[in-house]
Parts: C-alpha cells; sequence; structure tokens
C-alpha cells in the first residue's frame, strides 16, 4: 500500500527535501540547505512556557518594586517600565544568544537554540544565519538590551534623562522591527508557511508586531513628556 503512494505530492516533497539538503527540516522554502539540522527534543509547549513564565515574572517583580510606597510612577508608567524589564530580558539574554551562537544554533541541543530552531519554523532567516538577521539581533542585544534596564533603573530612581531613554530605545527598536518586515516583505514571505495560525500569523506576525506597537506609544509618550521640559525651559529662560 505504501509503495503505491510513494508519488503521493506529500511523500514527493518529504523525498525531494531529502535528497537536496540531505536532513529532513521544518523550514521554508523546503529546498533550504541545513547539513547540521538536528531536530529539538523539546516541545513547542516546553519553550514557550519558558519564554512566557520568565517573561512574566520580570514583569511581576517589576511591577511590585514600582508600586512601593513612595512611588511616583503611574499605573501606565508602571507599565511601560514593565515593558523595558521584559524587553532587557528577551534582548539581551535570547537575542544575546542568538547574536553569540546563530552558526551552531542548526545542531545545537541547548534550551536557548531549541527556543531559535522552534521560532525558525516562522522566519528561517535565523536557522540559516542570514545577514539581516544576524546584524539587526546583534545591535538589538547588545543595544536595546542593556539600554532597556538603564531605563527602568532611570525611572525607578527619577533620572532626568529617562524620557531620552525611553525615546532611543523605542526609535531603535520600531526601525528594527520595521526593516525586519520589509526585508521579508520583499522577499515574498518566503522563510515561512504562508498563513499557518502558530508559525506565520502567531511567531511571525503577533510576537513582532508588538515592537511596532508599544514602541510607538512610547515614541509619542517621550515626544510629549520631552516637549512639555523643553516648553518650562523656554518659559523659565523668558522670564
Amino acid at each position: 500500500m505504501l509503495l503505491k503512494n510513494v508519488h503521493h505530492p506529500f511523500f514527493k516533497q518529504m523525498m525531494d527535501a531529502t535528497s537536496t539538503a540531505g536532513v529532513l527540516h521544518p523550514y521554508w522554502p523546503r529546498d533550504l540547505l541545513i547539513p547540521t539540522y538536528v531536530a529539538n527534543n523539546r516541545s513547542m509547549s516546553e519553550i514557550l512556557a519558558f519564554l512566557f513564565s520568565v517573561s512574566g515574572v520580570f514583569l511581576l517583580v517589576t511591577w511590585l518594586i514600582t508600586g512601593r510606597r513612595g512611588s511616583r510612577l503611574g499605573t501606565w508608567r508602571r507599565l511601560a517600565v514593565c515593558w523595558f524589564a521584559v524587553c532587557g530580558f528577551i534582548h539581551g539574554v535570547i537575542e544575546g544568544w542568538f547574536s553569540l551562537y546563530y552558526d551552531a544554533i542548526p545542531g545545537d541541543q541547548s534550551f536557548l537554540s531549541q527556543l531559535w530552531k522552534e521560532y525558525s519554523k516562522g522566519d528561517s532567516r535565523y536557522i540559516i544565519a542570514d545577514n539581516f538577521t544576524v546584524c539587526m539581533e546583534t545591535v538589538t542585544a547588545w543595544l536595546w538590551g542593556p539600554f532597556s534596564f538603564w531605563a527602568v533603573f532611570a525611572f525607578l530612581t527619577n533620572k532626568p534623562y529617562r524620557f531620552v531613554l525611553q525615546l532611543v530605545i523605542s526609535v531603535g527598536q520600531l526601525y528594527g522591527v520595521v526593516l525586519y518586515f520589509f526585508t521579508e516583505h520583499r522577499d515574498g514571505y518566503a522563510h515561512s508557511e504562508l498563513g499557518h495560525p502558530i508559525y506565520f500569523w502567531f511567531y511571525f506576525v503577533f510576537m513582532n508586531v508588538l515592537w511596532v506597537v508599544i514602541p510607538l506609544v512610547l515614541v509619542v509618550d517621550a515626544c510629549r513628556q520631552l516637549s512639555t521640559a523643553q516648553a518650562h525651559t523656554d518659559k523659565f529662560k523668558r522670564n
């Protein structure tokens, strides 16, 4: 029965992938060459549970710290500080790992490498260490990661430059994710299974569009805060 179905499109696709790449893999396009690829031994649920639970811990701890008695931060400002804390973790640790070990990730079974292999189902540019993703993630990890933690400190200690940091980080994040989406758009969304509910819409679209919406709101907020401060300075100088 199996021999009669060897010409079925599914089997043909699998055989083509095997003969072309040498190793079966779940990435798009199907003819990608990933000779060192080793399949994850951890499930998607394990990997996502780690990502969201650790992010949740950063959010919760920061929320509790910003709510201490005597804190001058309102609800929305506390949420913004929580955002920067989570960004510090994601940029500095997760994206930092990619920036250091992108060449080894396809065959590596470390937890963070497996996280990147899972995410690459939504964007295979990571599994092949595409030049743009390596450069973009390196800048993100080593600039916006430390800067995000610096912003948390600046807001907790009421530093006068806190909104400058908010503006710089948010513009950098926004610029990076716009390039991220635009370069893939120009490639015809070839690095994911277009329309897949998890890999395309959740991994590629939703998990990245957050870095469009939230930084955009924070850019507007920072501009208002800095404009108000400048208006007060100008008024003081006139007096």
